[in-house]
């Protein structure tokens, strides 16, 4: 497997590129348009990305894993399968984005706005969505256990089929949020409730 390792790619115009198994280490990628570009099965670990378009980009069975992520756009883009594990979000735009399956586990959301996002079956493990907003998100059937939801917005999302397991729901604001009936037994007791069977 050839590894691209320790190089910097700085104003590329890589738009509508189509490219398959590439794989990078500690690399960074700073001003690059990837704009409409079909990545597949690439793998990028501990890389750096500043001010990067993705937008409508289709990423397929990618990985950008322990990584920092800039100021980057991801207008319309399509993430399907792909890894993110311990990735950092910082300053992105991430909407509208569409997200189909794959593990978010330990990814840094931080502040991230992703409003009527659909996250239904991903895997957000240890993720750190502290004041994210996920209004309106569709978080259906997703594994959040241990995800830290401090001042998160999830008003109006859809929770049913969540793994909230050791999740702190105190002081997430939950207003008119759609939960299953076994999460309710797991919200009233969160805020000092006796479950009574």
């Amino acid at each position: 497997m050839d590894v691209v390792r320790n190089e910097t790619f700085s104003g590329q115009d890589w738009a509508l590129a189509e490219v398959e198994r590439a794989h990078y280490e500690d690399c960074a990628f700073h001003d690059v348009d990837w704009s409409e570009a079909k990545l597949s099965g690439c793998t990028f670990t501990h890389c750096e990305f500043g001010n990067v378009r993705f937008n409508a980009a289709e990423l397929t069975t990618c990985a950008i894993t322990q990584s920092v992520v800039r100021r980057s756009s991801f207008f319309d883009a399509t993430l399907t399968g792909c890894k993110l594990t311990g990735t950092q979000f910082l300053d992105c735009g991430l909407r509208p984005l569409t997200i189909d399956g794959g593990d978010w586990g330990f990814v840094s959301l931080r502040g991230a706005n992703l409003t009527a996002a659909k996250l239904g079956g991903l895997k957000l493990r240890e993720a750190d969505l502290t004041n994210a907003d996920l209004t309106r998100a569709d978080l259906r059937g997703a594994d959040l256990s241990h995800a830290r939801l401090k001042d998160a917005v999830l008003k109006g999302a859809d929770l049913r089929g969540a793994d909230l397991d050791g999740v702190a729901l105190r002081g997430v604001a939950l207003d008119g949020a759609k939960i299953d009936l076994a999460q309710a037994a797991l919200f009233a007791t969160a805020h000092g409730a006796q479950v009574m069977g």
